[in-house]
């Protein structure tokens, strides 16, 4: 089934026509034709099923075939708060965390974060970074895009952080606790809960910063013997998080 990323707007019209990046690729990439299904979603837990009824060189227009499908939010929304790496890294990292189901990103530039950002640089990052999460949303089955936030300075996360009903960091710091323990102990089937895992830069978190995730709720672990770069280590801990929220054995 291809799919394709609409506004909630766009979902409730019985025909949308698509025009623009969208149509051409499934236009002149797929070579869809009239009579082809194509699945939409709104990235807000919304799926409908269309199909092509005209086409021209440069838009396609779809009919609605069946009503719109709203699936169970989930019990549990993840969050991930991660110091942006240098180059190519972020949007592979930002593609991997939508693969695995996360519900919110807060790019965050730290006292140690090489990346450094202007209003204008930010918000074209952000722009872009929506777009390769949209992409992967699309690829992997997912109803749900993440939302994804400007890059924002450290000292901003301490609101988001609190909101968190669990709040988890990856710490380079003495008496940090065993991962699998502190998953033990989490409840996947009480709804309403907010799990955040945090991700410092590569040149670790200061220890003022440390001292706020602490002060925040955090629970300190540690990823093992070896630093993990923040890509993985973002990667590393959604996926088990992943593996609680699925109730997976």
């Amino acid at each position: 089934m291809h799919r394709q990323h609409v506004s909630p707007e766009e979902l409730d019209q019985e025909t949308l026509t698509l025009r623009g990046e969208a149509a051409h690729h499934l236009l002149h990439v797929l070579r869809l034709r009239e009579g082809a299904e194509v699945g939409a979603f709104d990235g807000e837990g919304r799926t409908r099923l269309y199909h092509v009824i005209a086409h021209d060189e440069g838009s396609l227009t779809l009919a609605a075939k069946q009503p719109i499908f709203r699936g169970a939010d989930p019990a549990v929304r993840t969050v991930l708060f991660a110091c942006i790496p240098k180059g190519e890294r972020m949007d592979w990292m930002l593609e991997k965390a939508t693969e695995l189901g996360v519900s919110e990103i807060y790019p965050v530039v730290s006292a140690r974060t090489v990346v450094r950002l202007d209003a204008r640089q930010a918000e074209a990052k952000r722009a872009r970074w929506q777009r390769i999460v949209e992409a992967a949303a699309r690829q992997c089955g997912a109803v749900l895009v993440p939302e994804i936030h400007a890059p924002l300075p450290f000292s901003e996360t301490v609101a988001p952080m609190r909101a968190c009903t669990t709040l988890i960091v990856a710490a380079l710091m003495t008496g940090a606790k065993p991962l699998k323990p502190v998953l033990d102990a989490l409840d996947p089937l009480r709804r309403g809960q907010c799990w955040g895992w945090w991700c410092g830069p590569e040149g670790d978190f200061t220890p003022g910063e440390l001292k706020t995730i602490l002060d925040c709720g955090a629970i300190p672990v540690t990823l093992g013997p070896l630093i993990l770069r923040v890509e993985t280590a973002a990667i590393y801990g959604l996926a088990n998080l992943g593996a609680v929220r699925n109730n997976l054995p």
